[in-house]
């Protein structure tokens, strides 16, 4: 009884919480992560351990932890809007796809303290990935949508450097 009694009040709750919201807006945004897998400014550390110091992004089970700058454009110098805090985990035996758990933290004025959070499957070797918006705080409470991630440069030499552009619809 007390089980069903919280699960009431629960629901009530969010009813309540998202009926003061007022109408959902539709938001599409385009960003630019900047991703560093190696060097002195790496942005993306394997927790499982690395093998020969390159890592192993299609290791089934290796971890990585993430920590991008995203900026509203290309280039490197482009004005840094946010980051992209998070996990990935390659989750296929093959793999061929990676788990996404990732934080969008917006720090400049216009969105300052709001975050978006993306959470998927990836197909890292498809050039567009899709996975989804699943909520959000701030200017973005409540958002749902989805997100695709186009590889836009990848340095192959050093297998360090990746760019990606980040399309959000929520």
């Amino acid at each position: 009884m007390t089980i069903k009694i919280s699960i009431f009040l629960f629901l009530a709750f969010f009813t309540f919480s998202k009926a003061k919201l007022g109408p959902m807006k539709e938001t599409q945004m385009t960003v630019y992560f900047q991703d560093y897998s190696g060097g002195p400014n790496a942005t993306v550390l394997e927790i499982t351990g690395q093998s020969n110091g390159l890592l192993s992004f299609t290791k089934f089970g290796a971890i990585f932890c993430r920590d991008d700058p995203i900026t509203e454009g290309f280039e490197e110098s482009s004005a840094q809007i946010a980051r992209a805090q998070g996990i990935y985990v390659t989750s296929v035996l093959d793999g061929s796809n990676t788990h996404v758990l990732i934080s969008i933290i917006f720090i400049n004025d216009e969105y300052k303290g709001s975050t978006l959070e993306i959470q998927g499957t990836s197909s890292q070797f498809e050039q567009v990935r899709e996975v989804a918006v699943v909520g959000g705080t701030g200017k973005f409470r409540l958002a749902l949508g989805y997100a695709t991630f186009e590889t836009l440069s990848y340095d192959y030499a050093t297998l360090l450097v990746f760019n990606y552009q980040g399309k959000f619809s929520f």
